[in-house]
């Protein structure tokens, strides 16, 4: 079944800064195939390969064929479908640093098979380290190759993550991007909020009236959201261990889903209207003292152990990370909304490597009923929760009470829906979502410079007062738990616990990291 509507896409060059990176094989590529495949991209399109490596034309449609088979999320491959595809790609070597070689770009964009329909149209994926990310911008101006007055939907430019390491430097980042590329043609790329479930969150929260009025302080005990995953660092420590949970997936994949669950409904399902939500929202949150901030975080380490069977080692041992590192593996932080709706409501955000399951989801949890019809049972009424599952299998969990049959007392029962379980709806990869609204200059689902900004806010002063603490070790977790024991006993000390993580029969269909 094909994808549901979206806006027409005009005839469109994509440039991808670092083609032959990873991103590009195990992503892009699969994406732009996917697309095709659904019907989506338009029949006068290309997509030009630039980057440093000697590669001809045929030596990287090949890479890339092989890419589609090694990484694609459906098989087998559509032979007619990769021909089309593989008609449309092209290769310029180039180096990143040079402008010269952007000046080569716009000569070679001019004189492409289908030029005459682009009519400059652009689309630019910088899937490149993010050194380059300013660089690349201020080349593509200088070839003259960045929107021109008048034309300002016409040449887009995608920005992966890390978008800066720290206030000052997204700051300085939106600052030079923002000189050659106006804010609505500039699209950082988040791919957690191209997830269907996440896309869901709205419709889900304002198109329900079972739910949209219990969402605030009087209805609302705590709010947890968790993504957990699995894996090591593995290959890499010399990023991680500048980076850590914090920056790594603190600052962006848990704030988007943080802004999103606590926003206000917007004026309008418009871009711009809901993105100006999703800042209130952390403007909203009241910025902890160091003293507070310690006590209301946990950072941890993953420690050596057995996880899926194989020995792990500590991180502290792994390559290229400092032996005396104080860098995060897991990050667990308690934040406030100072606003009407969210008043005295915490949320609980944790996010680990090498845990007991690789998961995303958001738990809200409700206050308790009063219990007085129920004061002789020997089992305290548990509290409902509504988990929102965003990977692997998503789908809406309701835990709610009900009687034991033929017993005078409560038992918890639930009601699954699981996307992939209804209807025949093809559900696109995050990628696929977001590369297709990207052509379309659809920016809802991208962050402006403002939340970026207001994100690092938060994490900077958590950051810092880390910083300020006198300690030359942090906390340990086994591999293949939950995290530290310290973070349970930041919702213990409050009378909470965290939600489970999902149980055996719960992981089934296809989930995305």
């Amino acid at each position: 079944m094909a994808m549901a509507a979206v806006p027409k896409i005009n005839p469109t060059a994509v440039v991808i800064f670092g083609a032959t990176g990873d991103l590009t094989q195990r992503k892009i590529i699969p994406a732009f195939y996917h697309l095709r495949l659904h019907n989506r991209l338009p029949e006068h399109f290309a997509i030009i390969g630039f980057a440093r490596r000697p590669y001809s034309e045929k030596e990287f449609r090949i890479l890339l064929k092989q890419a589609l088979e090694d990484y694609s999320h459906t098989h087998p491959i559509d032979l007619a479908v990769w021909q089309w595809l593989e008609q449309k790609l092209f290769y310029l070597q180039g180096d990143l640093a040079n402008p010269e070689d952007y000046v080569k770009l716009a000569h070679f964009l001019e004189t492409l098979p289908d030029a005459k329909f682009y009519k400059g149209n652009f689309l630019y994926y910088l899937a490149t380290a993010p050194k380059y990310f300013a660089i690349v911008a201020e080349n593509l101006a200088k070839a003259g190759l960045n929107p021109k007055a008048g034309e300002l939907e016409n040449r887009r430019l995608i920005v992966e993550k890390p978008f800066g390491t720290d206030l000052n430097s997204a700051r300085e980042l939106n600052a030079i991007l923002q000189k050659y590329f106006p804010e609505k043609s500039i699209f950082r790329i988040d791919h957690y909020l191209g997830k269907e479930t996440v896309q869901n969150l709205l419709y889900f929260r304002f198109g329900n009236s079972i739910f949209e009025p219990l969402w605030d302080r009087k209805y609302i005990d705590h709010i947890q959201i968790t993504v957990a995953e699995t894996q090591t660092i593995g290959s890499r420590g010399e990023y991680y261990d500048s980076a850590g949970a914090s920056r790594d997936m603190l600052q962006n994949h848990l704030m988007q889903l943080f802004s999103l669950i606590a926003m206000e409904p917007p004026a309008s399902l418009e871009a711009e209207s809901i993105r100006d939500e999703k800042v209130k929202v952390l403007k909203s949150v009241p910025i902890p003292s160091a003293e507070e901030w310690l006590r209301n975080s946990v950072r941890a380490q993953y420690g050596p152990g057995i996880l899926g069977g194989k020995t792990v080692k500590a991180y502290r041992e792994e390559d290229k990370v400092s032996r005396k590192s104080l860098t995060e593996t897991y990050v667990c932080v308690k934040l406030e909304v100072d606003n009407w709706r969210w008043s005295g409501v915490p949320f609980y955000l944790r996010t680990g490597k090498a845990l007991a399951k690789q998961f995303s989801e958001i738990c809200i949890v409700f206050n308790r009923p009063p219990c007085v019809l129920f004061a002789n049972s020997t089992k305290k009424v548990a509290r409902n929760w509504l988990k929102i599952r965003i990977q692997p299998n998503e789908g809406i969990h309701l835990i709610f009470n009900t009687k034991v049959p033929n017993q005078p007392a409560l038992e918890e029962a639930k009601m699954d829906f699981y996307y992939r379980r209804y209807g025949g709806h093809y559900f696109p990869e995050a990628y696929e979502r977001l590369l297709l609204d990207a052509l379309a200059g659809e920016s809802t689902l991208f962050t402006r410079s403002d939340e970026v900004e207001y994100a690092w806010k938060i994490i900077d002063s958590l950051r810092n007062a880390w910083n300020e603490e006198d300690c030359d070790a942090i906390p340990l977790y086994a591999p293949g738990s939950m995290g530290p024991v310290e973070a349970d006993e930041l919702l213990r000390r409050e009378g909470r616990y965290w939600g489970p993580p999902p149980k055996e029969e719960e992981d089934i269909g296809d989930g995305e990291s």
